[in-house]
């Protein structure tokens, strides 16, 4: 297998001078004690439903009754959803039951639907249904597999199974690439891309299934379309019976091709893409990605392209709107109600869940936004619907956010709830003020927000949190590091695992050497908390480079363990490369 390697250049020499440092100077906005903390449009309001669940929120369904059914961020004895139900009318869930599931079910299950009499959810490979029982809040129904991905996942990146239906009896569901861009080696710097891309065949696209029938594999659906990395945020619109989904693009261009981007472009490139999909879509990946600034879709570096080549790229599939890079949108709801005023009628909001690799500037996002739609189309310019989730501005590293909205449902009176994946906190957010007299000037302030750090586009001096601040000894972990980890060592509490305080930093040496060299994957614990998902191999670094990051590792964020050496490292590295 060829494998490029790259040399160290200047410009990766020079981004390692910029150094580590933890930004403390966070300018926190206005307290707001109103809406459950959030910011909303004139005219609206929000009440909190619940301030916290056991095993938090992903995505979550209202049944016709005003039932809640969230999906469970982490599974509890099999009881993976969790119901809510207002017996008094006060707005706060006052029952709280669990049920669901299958016992193997990991961490990072998504999806939570309700489709004619039956409620859907899914962990990471598994979609399953209940018959839900009238005026019963937990389905007195068995529980039935409607599909199983029964691939050998031997890397655990963007499998799980959100899902969609349409008004024909079909279900919809995304097969997320386990890479970043076909690589020959997954994120290993100078890797090229492998054409055609054989992971195209069963993996980055969406396939369609008949909602009704239990026990189905792929096989058993129909590829509806391709060339899209990872999709959370899928719906179905009524309006004009089409398919949208808004995808994560493609990570890491700094920390793979530092002599072809800057850590501004990494941190706002490429786009999330707002996409209409119909049978037959190829929508790029992993050949292109579209950049939002220039307008276009161009060629990813993997595939030759330098940033700026289109290539074969004019072939694929334009977005509607190209967000801003690793916003990370994980739900989209096209909204059918009545409550709100008409400028919301069948229009998207879209929760986008929060950055974690835009380092050396401020994560962002962590906001619900909306798209207006008229006959099919974006009528206007995104806008920010709610925000304030994070708590603080600029948001320095992922786990400085106290929220991060990820699911989004209408309920029966036309409200929307929103629930969030920190502490499994649920709004349910209302229309209280005239709609005829609710015009373009009621988005005002909200308009305003985008002013703000984590929403703005970044300026490349000012807005550098490593600017004029290099600390010694963490060179390397800036650049390689902090896009999963962070710059304070705490992670996304979600995929990316602590390094402060965790056992497989301050524990053997020898594993931890081995973790760097020969990367790790699968479902591992930390701190008693489950994460699955890919930690490339760094054996590209030399022995010195791999002793001072983990050094550096083992003695900041509250770390203190003992150096790595060099030496350390060489012993490693040759016991490793005798076992190949």
């Amino acid at each position: 297998m060829f494998t490029k390697r790259l040399k160290l250049s200047a410009s990766l020499l020079l981004l390692f001078a910029l150094g580590f440092t933890q930004h403390s100077d966070q300018e926190n906005p206005p307290v707001n004690t109103k809406n459950g903390g959030l910011f909303l449009p004139e005219g609206f309001e929000a009440t909190v439903v619940v301030d916290s669940l056991p095993g938090r929120a992903r995505h979550l369904a209202i049944n016709d009754n005003g039932d809640i059914y969230v999906k469970a961020r982490f599974a509890d004895k099999s009881e993976s959803v969790i119901a809510l139900r207002d017996t008094n009318q006060d707005g706060r869930a006052d029952i709280i039951k669990r049920f669901g599931g299958a016992a193997k079910e990991r961490a990072y299950g998504t999806a939570m639907r309700i489709y004619k009499g039956y409620l859907y959810f899914s962990s990471e490979l598994v979609v399953y249904r209940y018959k839900l029982t009238p005026g019963k809040l937990v389905p007195e129904s068995e529980e039935e597999v409607i599909l199983t991905d029964d691939h050998p996942h031997g890397m655990h990146e963007h499998i799980a199974k959100p899902l969609t239906f349409d008004d024909k009896g079909f279900m919809y569901v995304p097969f997320g690439a386990n890479s970043n861009a076909c690589q020959e080696e997954n994120r290993t710097p100078g890797s090229v891309g492998m054409d055609p891309c054989p992971i195209l065949e069963d993996h980055g696209g969406i396939w369609r299934f008949d909602a009704n029938k239990t026990g189905q594999h792929q096989k058993d659906g129909l590829k509806f379309a391709t060339g899209l990395r990872s999709v959370v945020a899928l719906d179905w619109n009524f309006a004009d019976n089409n398919l949208y989904a808004v995808q994560h693009g493609r990570d890491d261009l700094l920390r793979l091709w530092p002599q072809l981007f800057s850590g501004w472009q990494s941190a706002l490139l490429p786009s999330e893409e707002f996409l209409r999909i119909k049978e037959g879509t190829h929508a790029g990946w992993p050949y292109c990605y579209y950049d939002q600034m220039q307008g276009k879709k161009v060629l990813n570096p993997e595939y030759g392209g330098d940033g700026k080549e289109v290539g074969r790229c004019d072939q694929y599939e334009k977005p509607l709107i190209g967000f801003p890079g690793h916003w990370a949108p994980n739900d989209i709801l096209f909204y059918q109600g009545n409550q709100f005023p008409e400028h919301y009628k069948n229009g998207s909001f879209i929760a986008f869940h929060g950055s974690t690799n835009r380092a050396p500037y401020p994560q962002s996002s962590y906001f619900i936004g909306f798209v207006p739609f008229k006959s099919g189309q974006p009528s206007g310019e995104y806008e920010v619907f709610a925000d304030g989730f994070a708590g603080v501005d600029p948001i320095v590293n992922t786990s400085d956010a106290v929220y991060r909205p990820m699911g989004i449902a209408m309920g029966p009176d036309g409200a929307i709830y929103i629930a969030e994946t920190e502490k499994g906190k649920i709004w349910k957010v209302t229309y209280k003020g005239s709609k005829k007299k609710f015009t373009k000037a009621s988005l005002a302030k909200m308009e305003k927000r985008k002013s703000m750090s984590h929403i703005r586009t970044p300026d490349i001096v000012n807005d550098d949190l490593d600017k004029d601040k290099p600390v010694a000894g963490g060179k390397v972990y800036s650049v390689y590091c902090t896009a999963c980890h962070q710059r304070n060592g705490m992670g996304d509490s979600q995929r990316f695992p602590p390094l402060g305080g965790s056992e497989w930093v301050t524990g053997d040496k020898e594993r931890l050497i081995k973790v760097l060299l020969n990367g790790l994957e699968g479902p591992i614990e930390v701190k008693g908390q489950s994460y699955n998902n890919v930690m490339p191999q760094h054996s590209f670094l030399k022995d010195e480079e791999i002793a001072e990051v983990l050094t550096h590792i083992r003695t900041n964020f509250g770390n203190n363990a003992g150096e790595v050496s060099t030496e350390d490292v060489s012993k490693v590295r040759a016991s490793v490369d005798n076992l190949k």
